[in-house]
């Protein structure tokens, strides 16, 4: 682990993860990303959310171009296929992530953003996926994640023409989910991850491993699937203790 993600574990079981390469806008290099990977590989026991931001006045500003060019065709390839393992190490990993965000949330550090699963913008943020400006194309995931936010045909569009959204129409749009004053994005996303972390830990890891993939299946498919997650959630301890603690109006204790 390097100096470029800050780890801070909180109480409450959240830890916050800041990444740090101010003089790059916390543009991503390869180093930072096993980072990020290191830490979602092997999240302590005592962590129950995670809050992603940046720093100097940026989320990420994508990938460090830098590092890109010295790639043939081949290496691009399997660097694409290394940030698809880690993004989904970070959205499917069952750990939730909340980012805040401001200043740059570009090409690579839009895919990282909405590889999480809550999303804070300040009024500063920036959301752009300028490939199609720099004459290549999107390799972490955005064809995915991005596109099934926006469409295919709004991401079309966004790509030719290197347009940028600002916090307002992002939010609109579904890149992010709450929209903050400035300074603001952290302190919401603390108060979020402790919300989130009072949660059942089996019904979050529920949520984050089967609602997006039920998005992929069949109807008849998703359906069943939503019954299984039923049945685990149901009848577990802390389902029992959720539905106490409403009879006896009072907050549940969850395991």
């Amino acid at each position: 682990m390097s100096d470029m993600l800050k780890i801070e574990t909180l109480e409450d079981g959240i830890a916050t993860l800041t990444m740090s390469r101010p003089d790059k806008r916390n543009a991503m290099c390869d180093q930072l990303l096993r980072d990020l990977d290191s830490f979602f590989c092997d999240v302590p026991k005592n962590v129950k959310v995670a809050v992603l931001t940046g720093t100097a006045g940026h989320f990420c500003s994508g990938l460090d171009l830098s590092e890109h060019v010295s790639r043939d065709a081949e290496a691009t390839m399997r660097h694409s296929r290394g940030w698809h393992q880690v993004l989904d190490r970070i959205q499917f990993g069952g750990l939730p992530v909340v980012s805040a965000m401001y200043g740059a949330v570009i090409g690579g550090g839009l895919e990282l953003a909405t590889a999480t699963h809550v999303r804070i913008a300040e009024p500063t943020t920036i959301f752009q996926l300028p490939e199609g400006r720099r004459g290549i194309f999107v390799g972490g995931g955005a064809s995915v994640r991005v596109g099934r936010i926006l469409g295919a045909d709004r991401m079309i569009e966004m790509m030719l023409t290197g347009r940028r959204y600002n916090a307002e129409d992002g939010t609109a749009l579904g890149l992010s989910h709450y929209i903050v004053g400035e300074g603001e994005a952290l302190g919401q996303a603390l108060d979020l991850a402790r919300k989130i972390a009072s949660n059942a830990a089996l019904s979050n890891y529920i949520m984050i491993q089967a609602l997006a993939r039920v998005e992929d299946m069949a109807k008849a498919d998703g359906l069943f699937t939503e019954s299984l997650c039923a049945a685990l959630t149901q009848t577990s301890p802390d389902a029992q203790e959720g539905l106490q603690a409403f009879l006896e109006k009072r907050d549940p204790k969850f395991r």
